[in-house]
């Protein structure tokens, strides 16, 4: 069945259940009350609640870090956390729901194939604030998409293209994604580093391309952003399996790997953390003094030899023998726990060391 078929049939049957999705290791759920969208459900990181409130900036990644780990403790929704602290009014929660869900099964319109399964009466309870979403409308607008996805691959003909950047932008979005497009980044590694769905993804760069801030570089062969999804999820699998037989090196490698695929991956976050203290790192972390003045350690010649990842090398950039660690942590755009990992790793290895 066509997914259009598929959600004709639970609206016209007015039915009240959930739709369960998948593909490889993508799943998505959606419910159902009455034949209309009640809520929905993602292990698309990228999919996931807190991601987009982070994209829409109505919470900071550190906001959203310690709410995730309230969460774990007090097992309360992350939606009534968040609006019970006060950075989130009720209004702006049920918007972000309501866009989430849609996104959800918009991007279900780009599966070419998959496997699905309706519930008949099974509802997800973990809603608090649920959505009224139409049918009829959602499936118009997925149409209107896969429409405009046929003309932008005449300009970007594959999510493995990368870009050259051109103009001088204005809007920090652009800004962000001229960087990613002069790290020679793909259109399905900015989807990830700028949260959102390759589609969305592609919108922003066909339209950046339109204003002549950026030309396709290389057109690249399609693969689909799914697998990249898959990876993270066997990443983590592999990382939690390395976890219990507590070998936290191979963990720290496959969290690690997972937070260059997607940098705010809360799940690698959390996991990076546990397992730096299983290794008996919390030590190294004491051992960074805020107060004292970092310098390179290595050579010019010698650094660019190094393997260094994007959030490295900027610790590493703002290392001018000037600034002590507590001033470069204040203009780092990652959490602080996060960068002080980051400089202890960067110590250890030699890279850095104190005036």
């Amino acid at each position: 069945m066509a997914l259009a078929d598929i959600l004709q049939w639970v609206s016209q049957g007015r039915k009240t259940g959930t739709l369960h999705v998948s593909r490889g290791a993508v799943e998505k759920r959606v419910s159902f009350s009455g034949g209309v969208i009640h809520s929905s459900w993602s292990n698309d990181p990228r999919e996931s609640l807190g991601q987009f409130l982070v994209r829409e900036r109505l919470v900071t990644e550190e906001q959203l870090f310690r709410t995730l780990l309230r969460q774990e403790t007090e097992g309360r929704p992350l939606g009534a956390l968040l609006v019970g602290d006060g950075p989130l009014s009720d209004e702006d929660l049920v918007r972000m729901l309501t866009h989430k869900a849609e996104e959800t099964i918009y991007d279900l319109f780009h599966w070419m194939e998959g496997h699905f399964e309706f519930k008949d009466g099974e509802m997800q309870h973990e809603a608090p604030f649920p959505v009224d979403l139409d049918v009829t409308s959602v499936i118009m607008e997925g149409i209107r998409r896969i429409d405009e996805w046929e003309r932008m691959r005449e300009v970007i003909p594959s999510t493995e293209s990368t870009f050259t950047a051109l103009g001088q932008p204005q809007d920090p979005v652009d800004h962000e994604v001229l960087l990613l497009c002069s790290e020679g980044k793909t259109v399905t590694e900015m989807a990830f580093a700028v949260r959102r769905t390759v589609f969305d993804a592609t919108v922003m760069l066909y339209d950046m391309h339109r204003r002549n801030l950026i030309e396709v570089e290389k057109p690249g062969v399609s693969r689909d952003s799914v697998e990249t999804v898959v990876r993270i999820q066997r990443e983590l699998d592999h990382a939690r399996k390395a976890m219990d037989g507590g070998d936290f090196d191979e963990a720290l490698k496959s969290y690690e790997a997972v937070l260059k695929l997607d940098p705010l991956n809360q799940h690698a976050k959390k996991g990076l953390v546990v397992s730096i203290d299983g290794r008996g790192r919390t030590r190294s972390l004491r051992l960074v003094p805020r107060n004292r003045i970092p310098k390179l350690a290595l050579s010019l010649s010698e650094l660019t030899k190094e393997k260094l990842d994007p959030r490295e090398g900027f610790v590493i950039s703002r290392v001018n023998g000037e600034w002590d660690v507590q001033s470069i942590l204040k203009i780092c755009p990652m959490p602080e726990d996060e960068a002080m990992i980051i400089f202890a790793r960067l110590v250890e290895r030699k890279v850095i060391e104190f005036l």
